[in-house]
Formats: structure tokens, sequence, C-alpha cells
């Protein structure tokens, strides 16, 4: 089978399909990404087939002054950019770049499956007017489409809002819908999922809603030596993912620096390309690696401090590691209240965090046993759901 993913051009929102992607690949099928911007090379460097849908422009690129602080009118951007901002929805300009080229990619490439994350209308969009079956896959573990209250909060479904309706009249697509399979919700159960034998029926249109295991991914690399062993003392990560550094700089990561500088632990620093000028001399027991992925150091890790990012939040409950999350914006105080009502961690608003604060917070990860347990049962709830390819292999059943 010829399978279509396709993606918003965001880490956070492109790296949590990839592991799906792998369990098709691995099956068998023929895939291929549909994504831009940055997430072209990400994919590549996944081992994927990766098609650039605008090649135009630098889309991620453009959004980040759109929604950052200061906000303010780009004169110079092209007219499609200009309808987005104007109904007031960011992701809406990937709807309006994106749309066209998925579709003309989707035929190209002679797809039979469509696969799109909830948050990425033009694969919606794409689904409906190639029309072929679709499976929509969630990858934020701080909402969902399958959430009652996300809906009562007035949150149109993606594929359904005013710039979707430009771009359905605009391409022809009309009033079609994707032939949706099934919905994926890969939340663990006590934090919003379902359980692995649970099968829940869309309100809206009786799809049904299929668990499945979040397995993260954060990038390859050469693991080093030291992130295979536990240190003598804590090790305690931080980081503020790929989004904040480039919208506010790493500002906010002072007061965390200064705060574990001054505990009895060993502190791995993952700030990406981020320029760490303005922290001054980091302390001592501060080790800053650059880009490093969770994945290979956070086992051995025994918390974290973050932003609360959907796939940053996610894969420390992967691995069992109680987490502090001091959150930015947009859905990271939703992820924050997640964690914190699990009592797998610990939150604060950064703005008004010191440095006793932050010391008091991950002291009580280190020393209280209740969040370590909590962390433990949840990874284990995660653990006994559906991997991805056992879902790939459900949507395959279900085509006949």
């Amino acid at each position: 089978m010829k399978i279509l993913f396709c993606s918003a051009p965001g880490y956070g929102l492109t790296l949590p399909l990839i592991p799906l992607i792998w369990a098709a690949r691995a099956a068998g099928h023929e895939v291929l990404l549909a994504t831009t911007s940055e997430m072209t090379e990400a994919g590549a460097r996944a081992g994927l087939p990766v098609c650039d849908v605008f090649p135009q422009r630098d889309v991620w690129h453009d959004l980040m002054p759109s929604i950052g602080p200061g906000a303010g009118p780009h004169d110079d951007l092209p007219e499609e950019y200009r309808l987005a901002r104007e109904a007031g929805n960011p992701f809406g300009l990937f709807v309006v770049t994106m749309t066209e080229g998925t579709i003309k990619t989707g035929r190209a490439f002679g797809a039979e499956l469509v696969v799109y994350t909830s948050d990425h209308a033009a694969g919606a969009l794409a689904a409906a007017a190639l029309d072929v079956p679709a499976l929509e896959v969630g990858n934020r573990v701080s909402w969902s489409m399958r959430d009652v209250d996300w809906r009562d909060a007035g949150h149109h479904p993606f594929g359904e809002d005013e710039v979707s309706v430009i771009m359905r009249e605009k391409l022809g697509i009309g009033d079609a819908k994707p032939k949706v399979v099934a919905r994926i919700d890969p939340r663990a159960p006590s934090m919003g999922g379902l359980d692995a034998a649970a099968e829940h029926a869309d309100e809206r249109d009786g799809v049904p809603w299929w668990p499945m295991q979040f397995v993260p991914y954060n990038g390859g690399t050469v693991v080093p030596e030291w992130a295979l062993h536990r240190p003598e003392r804590p090790r305690v990560a931080v980081t503020l993912g790929t989004v904040v550094p480039a919208m506010s700089g790493v500002s906010s990561l002072r007061v965390v620096i200064e705060a574990l500088g001054g505990m009895d632990v060993d502190v791995v620093l993952a700030a990406g390309t981020a320029d760490l000028t303005d922290l001054g001399e980091l302390p001592s027991n501060v080790d800053s690696v650059g880009f490093l992925p969770l994945s290979a150091f956070l086992p051995t890790c025994a918390a974290i401090v973050h932003h609360g990012g959907s796939g940053t939040t996610a894969t420390p409950l992967f691995y069992g590691v109680p987490q502090l999350v001091l959150p930015a914006f947009a859905d990271n105080p939703m992820s924050a209240q997640r964690v914190a009502d699990r009592g797998v961690g610990l939150t604060h608003d950064p703005a008004t965090v010191d440095v006793a604060t932050v010391r008091a917070l991950v002291g009580r990860l280190l020393e209280e046993d209740a969040f370590r347990t909590a962390a433990a049962q949840v990874r284990a709830e995660m653990a006994a759901q559906p991997s991805p390819s056992a879902v790939l292999e459900r949507v395959v059943a279900a085509l006949g």
C-alpha cells in the first residue's frame, strides 16, 4: 500500500509521527512524508522519503514572527499569509501554503491511504480531495480532538475553519470530507487517553478512536558514553525545546541554571543551537551539550526541567522521569497542568519563579517517592498500549 503521511513543519508537530511511518515502512508499505521547511531535512535524517510541498518559502520561519512577542504587520508577505493572519489562525498559514502541494504530491505518489495529524488541516483537506481512506493521528499530550472540553472551548475541528473554507473553494474540494478509518489518541489513559483495549466512537461522526503508545523520536545521534550510566549524584536534564529559544532567547534559563548550579546534581543542558551568551559562565556542574536528543540521555536522569512542549512532556513519561514544567506559551500550560494533576511532576509560572523556588521544586522531585511512583505508573500504562506497528496492522485490517 502507498501511504502518504502529512505533517506541519515544526519539530513538535512532525517528530511524534515518525515511529508510525517507520512501522509502515517496516511492514512493507511504500511511504512518503509530505511537509516543508526544516522538517524536510529532519524527515530525511530519520531515513524517510520526503516531499517539500511548499519550497517557495520557509513557512516555519515566516510563522515565528507572527506569533512571537511584538508580532506586527509584515507587508512584504504574500497574499495567502495575510489571509491566515486576518483569520486569527497562525496555523492557517500551513493550510494556505501546504494544501495544494500536498494534494499534488498525493496524486503523483498514487496515495492509497493518507495519514495526517489532528492539527494539520492541509492533510485532512488532501485526504478529502484525493478521495482515499484516511487516518487521523493525535500528536499532543496536552489535548485531543476527542476531548469534550476542547470542543466546548470553541475550537473548530481542523479542516473546518475560515481558512479551510477559502482553500476548499480555491482548490475545488467543495464539501468533501476525509473518509476517516479511525482517529488515534496517543496519551496515557490516566492523562486523558484510552486503555489498551478501549475504543471510543466520536460523538460527531461515529469514527472510532483508538489508543496508541507514544514512542519518542527526537533525532538520532552518536550516544556519548556517559549517557549510558547513572552518575553518583542525580542527573537533571534541562531543555527549552526548539521554539522557545527561537522566539524569546534563553533568558528564562538564567534562574534555572543558577538554581541547579547550587545543588548537588549533575546538569545536562540541551539547548540546541541557541546562543547561551546571556547566561554568562556556566556553573561547574552544568554540561552544555548543544543538540542531544532527549532519548539519548533521559533514561539515566532523575528529573527534567523544561518548557512544556508536547513532545518534551511526553518523552519523560515514556521513560518514567519526574518533571518540572515552566510553561512558555501556546498549549504548554495545558501540558504542565496534566503533569501536575497526574502527580508525575510539578509546575510553576516562569514569570514569577526564582532561584529558591526552583531549588525547592527540583528538590521535591528528587526526594519525594510519590513523583517517581506516579511516573513509573504512567510509563507502565504507556507500555501496555498498542504499539505503532500494532495500530498500523489494525488500520490495514480495517481497510480489508
